[in-house]
């Protein structure tokens, strides 16, 4: 039986292929496999390795199943970080998806995941605000201007007008180019600010992206009606979790994973009876959405390989369509 060649998607065509319209589209798709139970994890559902003296070496890997699609999709990604230079989100870190026909097994594609994972990232996160965000938001905060704010921004972009945003990161020329550059492409004003608590207090909505290991953002900085969207680590304190109306994550388990919120869960500071729902039980209607004007709503993502697995599986058919890609060439028995 003959079987097909691997398609190669770079990440150059990653950027003529996917726009954050089709990323918002096609992680809530994924929100409702998740709530229709049509979803398989690997087990365990990621698996590290983690050198740290010496090398500061990462590879994290995390497999998974869609059976509406179906596809089958192992995700890989290596970076560095010793604590001052973090490479998870630049161009020069790896990260591939490889897809394979899970009827048959052939491999299928291997996709260049850099663009998927900012965006996937931002996309996953944003989408609750549908049901979760303020009315009409007029101002939106970012703490940290790097990949994951930008996105997070770009996609808001999509369901509201802002009229202000407000922008902060630990380098003044940094925010100040930032803001110079989107306050031109967007014609609204994007405002520097040197303190995190500033551009919280004023933000209807704000985003929480950057690198950093330490706490970021106070729960009391939130004004009523707000919604805070944490897009790493511990970006917004832990004991301002339950004190906030509403918790919104997107996986207990994988979150579980994760130090910061597995401490956070064994000290007793957050308990699963606490959190409002997962983000695919608000989209599907099975947990409420947002119920009054001034709820304060807390929503936290780590990011799930299914989203990841979904867009590259996207990108592979655009490609395939388009005559984009480098064809592999399959493993065959020489003639």
């Amino acid at each position: 039986m003959s079987h097909p060649d691997v398609l190669f998607v770079s990440y150059q065509d990653t950027l003529k292929l996917l726009s954050v319209e089709d990323a918002m589209r096609v992680c809530e798709d994924v929100y409702r496999m998740h709530a229709r139970g049509s979803v398989v994890l690997s087990k365990p559902p990621s698996f590290k390795l983690d050198i740290e003296e010496g090398f500061h070496n990462h590879w994290h890997v995390k497999g998974t199943l869609l059976k509406d699609i179906p596809v089958t999709g192992v995700r890989m990604y290596n970076y560095y970080n010793d604590g001052h230079r973090n490479t998870v989100g630049g161009l020069d870190c790896t990260r591939w998806i490889a897809l394979s026909d899970p009827m048959t097994g052939h491999a299928l594609a291997i996709v260049d995941e850099h663009l998927v994972y900012g965006l996937r990232s931002a996309a996953a996160a944003v989408i609750p605000c549908k049901w979760l965000g303020p009315v009409s938001p007029k101002v939106l905060g970012l703490v940290g201007i790097g990949s994951m704010g930008t996105n997070a921004m770009r996609c808001l972009l999509t369901q509201y007008k802002f009229e202000q945003i407000l922008v902060t990161s630990r380098r003044p020329e940094s925010r100040e180019a930032f803001a110079a550059e989107w306050s031109k492409t967007l014609g609204i004003p994007v405002v520097p600010k040197e303190r995190i608590e500033d551009v919280v207090r004023a933000a209807d909505i704000a985003v929480g992206g950057t690198t950093s290991s330490e706490v970021m953002t106070r729960e009391a900085w939130l004004k009523p009606g707000a919604v805070f969207i944490s897009l790493a680590r511990r970006e917004f304190e832990p004991e301002g979790w339950v004190k906030v109306d509403k918790v919104v994550i997107d996986s207990w388990e994988m979150n579980y994973l994760m130090p910061f919120f597995k401490q956070m869960v064994d000290v007793g500071t957050f308990t699963r009876d606490k959190l409002h729902g997962e983000i695919h039980e608000v989209v599907a209607g099975t947990k409420s959405g947002r119920e009054r004007a001034d709820e304060r709503i807390l929503i936290h993502t780590t990011g799930l390989v299914t989203q990841d697995v979904a867009i590259c599986h996207y990108l592979y058919q655009q490609a395939k369509g388009k005559g984009l890609g480098i064809t592999l060439p399959a493993a065959r028995a020489p003639v």
